[in-house]
């Protein structure tokens, strides 16, 4: 059993037979292991292959499961549940969803207009971008499953608790009025056949491929520069743990940034093994998948500007608290 584990974590998850082909790859350019260029090179191939690899094959498998849960039908499937117990079934939703934040906005208007309360409709947009199923894969490949769960169950509690806490400030006024129309029609996804669905599946994988891969290559190409060519002292002053405010700075510095998970990890994981603490990188990680530039103009044209600001903040105080969490545990982890 224990050999089977080993395998699953080593060679499917990690892919150390693809981090081999690379170098094999790579050797007869003379660009070897301990060289500067062929460490980056190294990374650079081996992050982008295995992050393709996982994207593909978690983002079909998603979507097919996705064609059976069209707006609606998530919608009587959540109506079952009331109070607190809302927001948990939508922030479960959310991992079963492997989109930016960006892609999570209509199905966010989708929810809003099929008549799911407010909480709930924000603990799905909360938690979709930062803890969907494919990133928790990519995330026990980098840092190891247990890190991987701790950090699912603390994105899971971020959006349970800000989507609560969102629900009892009563803002359902803030909500643009073109959000709230008629609920969509599912009929045409409820009749699928097995082909159509893996259709639509490929579909979905292919369309989030194209938003998401430019991404996947920046935050490789920025992570294989701080794995190899920035000091490991200059990192561990700005972000290591002798500044106690690491994390709010790295909270801070993600949130402007646009990648998913997939862009973030390569990012997350130089960082990491340049000295930063773990809940500093993951507080980082969580700003950037959840509070991009980009997803928040979309955003600002489907809420008004005081729900918007409720929003911002809830999330970033989740992710400061869980990252300081995150740096506590980390010698149990």
């Amino acid at each position: 059993m224990e050999a089977l584990g080993s395998f699953v974590m080593d060679q499917l998850l990690k892919m150390q037979w693809l981090s081999g082909l690379v170098w094999r790859l790579l050797s007869p350019l003379g660009l070897t292991e301990g060289t500067q260029w062929g460490e980056t090179l190294h990374f650079f191939a081996y992050d982008t292959a295995k992050i393709v690899i996982l994207l593909v094959t978690m983002i079909f498998a998603i979507g097919y499961v996705q064609s059976f849960f069209p707006p609606e039908r998530s919608r009587r499937i959540m109506g079952r549940f009331k109070g607190f117990w809302a927001n948990v079934a939508g922030a479960l939703l959310g991992t079963v969803t492997p989109f930016c934040s960006c892609s999570s906005i209509p199905l966010f208007i989708g929810f809003t207009r099929a008549g799911l309360p407010l909480g709930v409709t924000f603990s799905f947009l909360i938690s979709s971008p930062m803890v969907d199923l494919g990133s928790l894969v990519l995330i026990m490949s980098t840092f190891g499953p247990g890190v991987a769960a701790v950090y699912t169950v603390v994105g899971l509690l971020i959006a349970i608790l800000g989507g609560a806490f969102i629900e009892r400030l009563g803002m359902d006024d803030q909500i643009a009025d073109f959000v709230r129309g008629g609920a969509p029609d599912d009929a045409e996804l409820m009749a699928m056949t097995v082909r159509d669905r893996l259709a639509f599946a490929g579909r979905e994988t292919w369309s989030t491929f194209k938003k998401v891969f430019p991404y996947v290559l920046a935050g490789v190409a920025i992570g294989s520069l701080i794995h190899n060519w920035i000091p490991q002292d200059a990192v561990e002053l700005v972000l290591g743990d002798q500044n106690p405010l690491a994390v709010v700075l790295a909270t801070v510095v993600g949130a402007p940034i646009y990648a998913d998970t997939f862009g973030a990890i390569p990012i997350a994981e130089a960082l990491y093994y340049k000295g930063t603490q773990l809940g500093t990188v993951l507080a980082f990680m969580m700003s950037v998948t959840v509070l991009s530039i980009p997803s928040l103009t979309m955003l600002s044209r489907v809420v008004r500007p005081r729900l918007l600001g409720t929003f911002v903040a809830v999330c970033m105080a989740g992710m400061i608290v869980s990252g300081y969490v995150f740096n506590f545990l980390q010698p149990f982890l």
